[in-house]
């Protein structure tokens, strides 16, 4: 067997606990769980075709009909414990956080696939693509699936938990170096438009005291105005007295000048 292989039945089987040289396997609660729900799964889609069958035959499914539901109900049961052994044995730090992650995919398996069993269940003479490929892949175990058999990611594979921690602790420190640049590029434009703001209300202030300058100078313009007109009419005033005056006084010498 290879070291692959060996790790995982270790890793699904439980701890290896050694007393007095000899190793013995500590099943682990989980798993064990988890492949009695599958089982019920399984067992559940092989009713739910049978059902269909009988009602294609017209057959009565009173029976059927029952069973299936008493075994969703227990279904459902089966995954609410693996999430409570899961989230107890997470919180405890009896499992790594990656292996945490494995079984959290696998009971998100079980919810889609208990989702689409009551979606058959309810439409009657529906088999979907779910229940008829378990039922193909039935045989000893009746098709409970092996939770190591699906595709790690090539950034992961072949790490262990303190370079996969050391992984995303680089990753994290990275998205933290691009926060930061963002976040002074954000500042420089934050000042650039304070700057602009403080530019601008200056030029408001030249423009107001333009105003006023202009306000007063037409004030100005026009009290000059005003005076030059009072001055006008006063000439125009002493010019007619100055031309009465020297009237009146030309009929006076005229009227006292001597004639012969």
């Amino acid at each position: 067997m290879s070291r692959a292989g060996h790790r995982s039945q270790l890793l699904r089987a439980g701890s290896v606990r050694g007393v007095g040289g000899d190793c013995t396997m500590a099943p682990d609660p989980w798993f064990s769980t988890y492949d009695s729900t599958c089982q019920t799964a399984q067992e559940i889609a092989e009713k739910i075709q049978q059902r269909n069958q009988y009602e294609r035959n017209g057959e009565n499914t009173t029976k059927l009909t029952v069973t299936i539901r008493a075994l969703l109900q227990k279904l459902k049961e089966k995954i609410a414990l693996l999430k409570d052994l899961l989230l107890r044995a997470v919180s405890t730090h009896q499992i790594t956080q990656l292996e945490g992650d494995r079984r959290q995919n696998l009971l998100d398996g079980l919810v889609t696939r208990e989702r689409l069993l009551l979606t058959s269940f309810k439409n009657e003479g529906a088999e979907p693509d779910l229940i008829r490929s378990s039922l193909m892949t039935g045989g000893a175990k009746r098709g409970v699936p092996n939770p190591w058999l699906f595709e790690e990611p090539e950034e992961t594979r072949g790490l262990g938990f303190d370079e996969i921690r050391e992984q995303q602790q680089q990753i994290i420190q990275e998205q933290d170096a691009g926060l930061d640049a963002l976040s002074s590029i954000i500042s420089r434009q934050k000042q650039m438009g304070q700057e602009i703001g403080n530019e601008l209300n200056e030029q408001n202030e030249i423009i107001d005291d333009l105003a006023n300058l202009v306000e007063n100078t037409d004030e100005k313009l026009r009290t000059e105005t005003r005076r030059v007109n009072l001055v006008d009419r006063k000439s125009t005033s002493c010019g007619m007295i100055m031309v009465i005056l020297l009237l009146l006084v030309a009929i006076v010498v005229v009227a006292v000048w001597p004639t012969d």
